[in-house]
């Protein structure tokens, strides 16, 4: 992968950007909000991220710096969906009306968002992972980047006015990359569409869907929750009946499971990464889909056709 402009722009606006030198002070609840953030702010913002990557959101709990990161932000993002429910507490405890919902410094990125699962109104927490109103898991589909940035340009241009227009033109360099590499990943897992994965959690149907996979089953029984040797013994008979090719497994969840029906099956065991920064070389939005998708066709394309 050859380092682009966005690469360079969130090492300096996540990593070492000092605030007092940036227009704009943003927190964002997860790296990947966070990573899209500084590509369309650039050298105008200075990003924090309240959860660490390879932390499992939906099972997070903040931490007293945390309120001091959202207290002296100018802009707020959250993922939304209750996949970042926590942060409503946060911001009760900051108090400042600003990042609040219908404040102007508050952004709910998965406005916008053709949503899938969608379940209802409310939050329900199940084995200690939070599921409401749809999956939010929105982000690995890289055509959701293109909804998400106009959002986060409208918002820091409420913010800033004075920088609309770099951040317009930040955000069209990054559609015209996106674009370049959309293309070569839809080229890069065609051959597998239709192909049946079994996932740990239900992490990928976004993915699943722009990439044409078949997520036919979970490894847990229900969110949060461990699979009991019966759910394993009814994964790996109906694993075989449908001809699963591969299990895929986020990198914050129990490996013991995955791989031991992996190995019953006779498929790679394959991990991907949910989020920026949650396994090595995923230093950016790009990268991110780019790791995915050439690890999940090499793991494919290893198997008999």
């Amino acid at each position: 992968m050859r380092a682009g402009w966005l690469g360079l722009a969130l090492a300096a606006a996540v990593m070492i950007a000092a605030p007092a030198l940036a227009a704009v002070r943003v927190v964002a609840a997860t790296t990947d909000m966070a990573a899209l953030v500084a590509a369309v702010g650039g050298e105008h913002v200075a990003v924090e991220t309240i959860v660490p990557a390879a932390t499992d959101p939906e099972a997070f709990e903040p931490r007293p710096g945390d309120i001091d990161k959202v207290r002296h932000a100018n802009l707020l993002v959250r993922v939304g969906l209750g996949y970042d429910f926590w942060l409503d507490t946060l911001l009760a405890q900051v108090g400042d009306k600003r990042l609040m919902r219908g404040g102007e410094g508050y952004v709910d990125a998965s406005v916008g968002i053709p949503l899938l699962e969608i379940r209802g109104q409310s939050v329900v927490n199940e084995g200690g992972h939070a599921h409401g109103v749809a999956n939010p898991h929105y982000w690995l589909d890289p055509g959701n980047a293109i909804i998400v940035t106009a959002g986060i340009v409208e918002a820091l241009a409420r913010v800033a006015p004075a920088e609309r227009d770099a951040f317009v033109t930040n955000r069209e360099r990054f559609l015209a990359e996106l674009e370049v590499r959309r293309k070569r990943w839809d080229e890069s897992l065609a051959p597998f569409a239709g192909v049946k994965l079994i996932a740990y959690h239900n992490s990928w149907p976004y993915f699943a869907r722009r990439f044409r996979l078949d997520i036919v089953d979970f490894v847990e029984p229900k969110p949060g929750v461990a699979p009991s040797p019966a759910h394993l013994a009814h994964l790996i008979a109906e694993g075989r009946k449908a001809g699963v090719r591969a299990i895929v497994h986020e990198p914050y969840e129990p490996e013991d499971a995955s791989r031991l029906l992996a190995q019953k099956l006779g498929i790679p065991f394959v991990r991907l990464a949910t989020s920026v920064g949650s396994v090595p070389h995923t230093e950016d939005y790009f990268a991110l889909l780019e790791l995915n998708v050439t690890t999940l066709a090499r793991a494919l394309g290893a198997r008999p056709q």
